[in-house]
């Protein structure tokens, strides 16, 4: 059978089996609202509609529409391997006014695939089973010490040690949290979190190189997952109760209380920083928020930090940012097995670049994402179906 008949075939099966949350995960990933998305393949934003509410079934000829202009295999449109909650998933993005709709859909798309790239991967391999206490902490409460009692929990449940915290991003793996990068194309958005039901996800920042900003936004993610699994996210108590989460975890009031300084001692700071990974930035905000330092000296502090350049980037040698392992090393094990990332894309119901991003230790600087397509004739949707540019397609 030749390459133009299996897609054919591809084609039908997905008309026939079409899922139409793949439909809504597609059109998000590469940023298209629905009327946007039907005028590209002449059709209605109420039939796109239709078609992602599973109440219509698209032709195979619509079907293969849809690849075109989105970039993917007719395969994607197939039931993926692990059905995500979407509807009940409520990703914790830091600021809300600052990020457009469509970014914040594009990134929550993005964490929904990688959750199918680890559902096809533990078709093969073992992963740890998730394991996060919960404390849930109301929206609206700013005087209780509970983000701290809930950090303390979190401490305990994964029998943290005293002193500083190890490699945070290995920690939360080992307790069955799935820590990604995303795309270069979502770098406008800072670190987010969510539990659709497969597993409770962090997605980090491809553009953040700083190693400490990177484990307080993990340690901060943490804390959604532990206290806000139901809360509306991006509102600025439920972030402020995240950072308190974070403080707490990563630098304990019991242990720091004795050992922070009441004045902007820099050398003591600096100290402290590299023993904690916390940016200094980050010790000085503790320290005022536990009474050691007052509120004149804690401003002092930090205008003279803006004076010296160094909350862009502080004194010290910078450190490698934490890296993922759990995803990187699953493909290194199939691959001495003789399974490639092709196959294992393929399984994923998502592209090899999609696949690539979503393993890889570091963020993946290449462009991701396919371009839109305007499909002007039937010539245009001969041939294989093109999948993202440059990337190799599976089955042709």
């Amino acid at each position: 059978m030749d390459s133009s008949r299996r897609t054919e075939v591809q084609v039908g099966d997905a008309s026939r089996l079409f899922d139409g949350q793949r439909l809504t995960l597609a059109r998000q990933l590469v940023g298209l609202r629905k009327n946007a998305l039907a005028a590209k393949i002449d059709k209605s934003a109420t039939a796109i509609a239709a078609y992602e509410n599973n109440t219509k079934r698209p032709a195979p000829a619509t079907v293969a529409q849809l690849c075109l202009t989105l970039g993917v295999d007719p395969g994607f449109f197939l039931p993926g391997p692990h059905q995500a909650a979407v509807n009940n998933s409520i990703p914790h993005f830091r600021s809300l006014r600052s990020t457009t709709q469509l970014a914040r859909d594009q990134a929550f798309a993005y964490g929904i695939i990688a959750g199918d790239v680890g559902a096809a991967l533990e078709r093969h391999v073992e992963f740890p089973e998730p394991s996060i206490p919960r404390l849930s902490v109301d929206v609206d409460d700013e005087v209780s010490a509970l983000p701290e009692e809930a950090a303390r929990l979190l401490r305990d449940h994964w029998e943290i040690k005293p002193g500083p915290v190890g490699h945070l991003v290995r920690l939360a793996e080992n307790h069955g949290v799935v820590v990604v990068f995303s795309p270069a194309q979502t770098a406008t958005v800072d670190a987010y979190s969510f539990d659709d039901g497969y597993r409770p996800t962090i997605v980090l920042n491809p553009a953040k190189e700083d190693y400490y900003r990177q484990r307080f936004d993990v340690a901060h993610e943490l804390g959604h997952l532990v206290m806000h699994v139901d809360a509306e996210p991006g509102g600025r108590v439920v972030e402020n109760q995240a950072h308190r989460f974070a403080a707490e975890l990563l630098l304990p009031e019991d242990e720091l209380r004795d050992l922070l300084p009441s004045k902007a001692d820099w050398r003591i700071l600096a100290s402290l920083k590299e023993a904690y990974g916390v940016s200094l930035q980050a010790l000085l905000y503790r320290s005022r928020s536990l009474g050691v330092m007052s509120d004149v000296t804690y401003r002092n502090a930090i205008a003279y930090l803006s004076s010296k350049g160094w909350r862009r980037r502080e004194p010290g040698e910078m450190p490698a940012v934490e890296q993922p392992s759990l995803y990187p090393r699953a493909v290194e094990i199939l691959s001495s097995v003789g399974m490639d990332e092709i196959s294992l894309a393929r399984e994923a119901r998502v592209t090899p670049g999609i696949f690539r991003t979503v393993t890889a230790r570091v963020p993946v600087r290449e462009d991701l994402f396919y371009e839109p397509q305007e499909v002007k004739s039937q010539a245009d949707l001969d041939g294989v179906i093109p999948l993202f540019r440059g990337k190799e397609q599976p089955g042709a």
